[in-house]
């Protein structure tokens, strides 16, 4: 089994729950952390003496309070523990139900399981903590299973991300076709564009553009 693992959490009652999964499947060596720059430290600290951790179990939304933080979400922290330590196992232990998010998860931040928190995730998170230990395999909650699973017939490609680039600096919705035309992309015609936007908000499940942007930059995409 896991020897040992850091918690990043800043719940207490969640904390608990979580040391006491631990404590039934066996890991009598946790420590715990509220903020992510100190569980990243932790982490740092830990290979520094050559006792690394094994396991990240990491909410993704963490509140703020008077500190100032360089890491503020959990997407954040897997990302620079897997940079920092690319063999440790990473569960991202969340209330987070957004298929696209829970996709980049795995594709982007290379998280090997997921846990929605809810009615199942004691003994979820019991299973993730035993498949992991014993094998390669990846793992999510049934509940949310469908976000790896699912295939969208729209698939961005390299103008959606030239679109999505022209939003987020403020160019107008109106003036993206015209810049198009500078650069000699072949979609150019404003309504092409405009249906792209249109598709790009269903897609995300945005608002609004301002929304739209919001999103991809969340996931790295711009």
């Amino acid at each position: 089994m896991f020897k040992k693992v850091i918690i990043a959490e800043d719940l207490d009652a969640m904390n608990l729950g979580i040391q006491q999964v631990l404590k039934d499947v066996n890991i009598e060596n946790f420590q715990h952390s509220k903020y992510c720059d100190e569980a990243l430290l932790k982490v740092r600290k830990a290979i520094q003496d050559n006792e690394p951790f094994d396991l990240l179990i990491s909410d993704l939304s963490f509140k703020t309070d008077h500190r100032e933080l360089k890491i503020a979400n959990g997407d954040e922290l897997v990302q620079k523990v897997r940079e920092l330590q690319p063999n440790i196992k990473i569960i991202v232990y969340s209330v987070e139900d957004k298929s696209y998010r829970i996709k980049s998860l795995f594709d982007n931040a290379g998280v090997d399981a997921f846990v929605l928190k809810g009615l199942n995730s004691i003994e979820d998170l019991k299973k993730a903590i035993n498949l992991l230990y014993t094998s390669n395999e990846t793992f999510i909650s049934q509940e949310v299973a469908f976000a790896l699973q699912e295939k969208s017939n729209y698939e961005i490609d390299d103008i959606d991300i030239h679109i999505l680039k022209q939003l987020s600096i403020g160019t107008p919705q109106d003036d993206i076709s015209n810049t198009f035309k500078e650069l000699n992309f072949k979609t150019t015609s404003k309504s092409t564009i405009e249906k792209r936007i249109a598709k790009l908000k269903d897609f995300f499940k945005a608002n609004n553009t301002t929304h739209l942007v919001s999103i991809t930059k969340d996931m790295g995409i711009i």
